[in-house]
């Protein structure tokens, strides 16, 4: 296939895509789930009335895990989250990463695939953390042409997620503008990640309200949410503690907003008990149908 024939095709894809995020059909509540972890497997394989989907990081199954993919497939609903295809990162991806997240995401038949709007590595160095990009013409090209690549590998509806950032990163192109043509341009949508949103504006003095108001609310299809932790007058996004009540708040604000199709509780540290858990993903659920129903 010509070099051309393979960019409308990509193209296309892509277009496919933003008519799907165009559409601002609100389901009736959004789904509320769970990031898969080790501390939470039998409970989530026990299939629980109070998880209705789940995330797995596709990184934790590269090298296997396919009984494990197998038995949720069957469960849940399951999107698949990446975390090392470092979409920010200029130059070709690289293609082992991205065949090893394709093969998580069709075992899973994964209903959405996700990534950060981010880098991890450099052409020298794997940062192994989420980086935040310039806001940037360039930066964001990058971004879109990425986002097409990973679209078209892997024929699933991509989102990506905002990260925390405690500097201020170069801006050309305000922030939410830069989200809004990013997932315009290259056919995604928005992980709004409520926690990382909470926490920005905290560290950097802005309303979140009024940022969630300048994004084109039909992109935002999932949240991430979990407690924010604070330490030394700084916010931090340490996975590893309960939803506070302002987070509980925000997270109305986004859903009464935005046609979010489900929301995911990512814990990764202190890990609660599933009792606890479950009180939790429980007022999740009630404070959307209160936002959808009000």
């Amino acid at each position: 296939m010509e070099v051309a024939a393979v960019v409308d095709a990509v193209v296309a894809g892509a277009d496919k895509m933003v008519e799907e995020f165009d559409s601002d059909a609100f389901v009736e509540v959004p789904l509320v789930g769970l990031g898969f972890r080790a501390p939470f497997a039998d409970w989530i394989l026990d299939k629980p009335d109070a998880i209705e989907c789940v995330e797995l990081t596709a990184e934790h199954f590269f090298d296997g895990g396919e009984p494990q993919l197998e038995a949720l497939r069957e469960l849940y609903p399951l999107s698949v989250h990446g975390l090392g295809l470092s979409l920010g990162t200029p130059g070709k991806l690289d293609t082992n990463t991205l065949d090893h997240f394709k093969r998580v995401a069709n075992l899973a038949n994964a209903k959405w695939i996700s990534e950060h709007i981010a880098f991890t590595k450099t052409d020298d160095v794997d940062l192994g953390h989420l980086n935040p990009v310039p806001l940037t013409k360039n930066s964001l090209q990058t971004l879109i042409d990425h986002s097409r690549e990973v679209l078209d590998a892997c024929q699933r509806p991509l989102l990506l997620e905002n990260i925390t950032s405690y500097l201020r990163v170069p801006e050309e192109i305000p922030e939410t503008d830069f989200i809004n043509q990013l997932c315009q341009e290259a056919g995604v949508g928005l992980l709004l990640d409520v926690t990382n949103l909470f926490i920005n504006s905290r560290n950097h003095q802005f309303d979140p309200v009024e940022w969630l108001h300048r994004v084109e609310p039909s992109i935002i299809r999932q949240l991430h949410i979990v407690g924010y932790s604070f330490q030394a007058g700084v916010w931090h996004d340490r996975h590893s503690e309960p939803i506070q009540e302002e987070l509980f708040e925000l997270a109305a604000d986004v859903v009464s907003y935005a046609p979010v199709e489900s929301i995911i509780i990512e814990r990764d540290g202190a890990f609660p008990s599933c009792d606890q858990l479950e009180i939790e993903l429980k007022r999740l659920e009630d404070t959307c149908e209160s936002a959808r129903t009000h």
